[in-house]
């Protein structure tokens, strides 16, 4: 039986390549996406992935694909889990359409993942490999084994795998484009105050304020202090502008789709730095009722995407709707970035419902006087209730 398996060179994919060649019997191809890694670090996965005995790999660039198609998709819908951008749980849906794929030009029997039984991603994979290869075996190895993080380390260890963990620094880490999420080891207790050496992205590196102009078209992020960039560029950008501020940690206490509360942490300084100032500019030129309205599509669309239903037609529909408020979302946000803060300090659109001469105390264009029949009947009813209390 040939298998393919999403690999990310990290302990838990390594360890199962052994145990689908071992205890499953398995030729394994292992196919590694690239949805924001480092050149180095590609090259690596596919030698440790080589030197395991695989049948084939595969690297593939899905850079551009990820930032238009996914994250773009994010900006518009301001997509947060409970206070955490989505990242992983936006990558994950597009590694698992690459995997099948993969499968299919490979002719392969089967579809492996190396999630957890505790964890997001074992629904994330499957709900893709189901809707995408449903007569394709799917193979999930730590799950399966019921394996603990030990576990993995120690059989990583007797078979001579090279990972980047041990048990003093357990730590399991995921990154793309988009965020970089840290967790396991000491950071699963909510009363560990995690060391500094766990972040990346977030180390404070600029001690004075700074602003930051983004400029969006119909809801997309086109330019950084008035410079054209493409997608991939603008997030590495934004990233790197937001980041050295030490904007975008995150440390919450998340519900997972099981409902167990887990630690988790985070980095997503970009994801912090766009959506703050797309948010602001949707303020500024959607009504009242649309940007209520979309408060809740925006809720709903971020918890399908965190529970892995990204083929849920749902989803589809409610991109119909935030795709149309989005056409007039286009102007220019001022940020002030200090000291991991990340602040709105001005913005400006061609479609803001906003009047200067209406607003200001100043200005009689608009008669004050002409509100007073609207006042008469503003609070009737709460009117009329209070005064039945006072007959009785």
């Amino acid at each position: 039986m040939k298998a393919v398996l999403a690999y990310s060179g990290g302990l838990d994919t390594s360890v199962c390549v052994k145990l689908l060649q071992e205890k499953y019997g398995c030729e394994v191809v292992t196919v590694t996406v690239d949805v924001g890694l480092a050149r180095g670090e590609l090259r690596e996965v596919e030698e440790k992935a080589r030197s395991l005995g695989v049948v084939e790999h595969y690297t593939i660039d899905a850079r551009e694909e990820f930032a238009r198609k996914y994250i773009f998709r994010a900006i518009k819908a301001n997509a947060s889990y409970q206070g955490y951008p989505l990242s992983t749980a936006l990558a994950r849906p597009l590694i698992a359409e690459k995997v099948v794929e993969v499968a299919e030009r490979e002719n392969a029997e089967a579809l492996a993942h190396g999630a957890t039984g505790k964890g997001n991603d074992q629904f994330r994979f499957e709900a893709v490999f189901r809707a995408l290869a449903p007569d394709k075996r799917i193979i999930a190895p730590i799950r399966e084994l019921n394996l603990t993080r030990k576990e993995s380390i120690a059989y990583a260890k007797k078979h001579g795998i090279a990972v980047p963990v041990d048990v003093e620094k357990p730590y399991s880490i995921d990154e793309n484009l988009w965020g970089r999420s840290i967790e396991g080891g000491s950071l699963e207790d909510p009363a560990f105050v995690p060391p500094e050496e766990i972040y990346e992205w977030t180390r404070l590196r600029r001690h004075e304020p700074e602003l930051i102009e983004v400029e969006f078209s119909r809801g997309e992020p086109v330019k950084l202090n008035g410079r054209a960039l493409e997608p991939v560029e603008l997030i590495v950008e934004a990233n790197r502008l937001a980041g050295e501020h030490g904007v975008g940690r995150i440390d919450m206490i998340e519900d997972r789709i099981l409902g167990l509360k887990a630690r988790e942490n985070y980095e997503c300084p970009a994801a912090e730095l766009l959506i703050t100032a797309h948010r602001a500019l949707e303020a500024l030129v959607l009504t009242r009722r649309e940007l209520a309205f979309k408060a809740q599509v925006e809720a709903r669309w971020s918890e399908l995407v965190y529970f892995g239903l990204w083929n849920e037609p749902l989803r589809l529909a409610l991109d119909a709707f935030i795709d149309r408020t989005q056409e007039r979302v286009s102007g220019r946000v001022k940020l002030r970035l200090h000291q991991g803060s990340c602040r709105v300090v001005a913005r400006e659109s061609e479609n803001a419902l906003y009047s200067l001469e209406a607003v200001s105390f100043d200005d009689k264009s608009l008669d004050q006087r002409s509100v007073e029949g609207m006042l008469r009947y503003h609070a009737l009813q709460a009117e009329m209730y209070w005064r039945t209390l006072r007959r009785r």
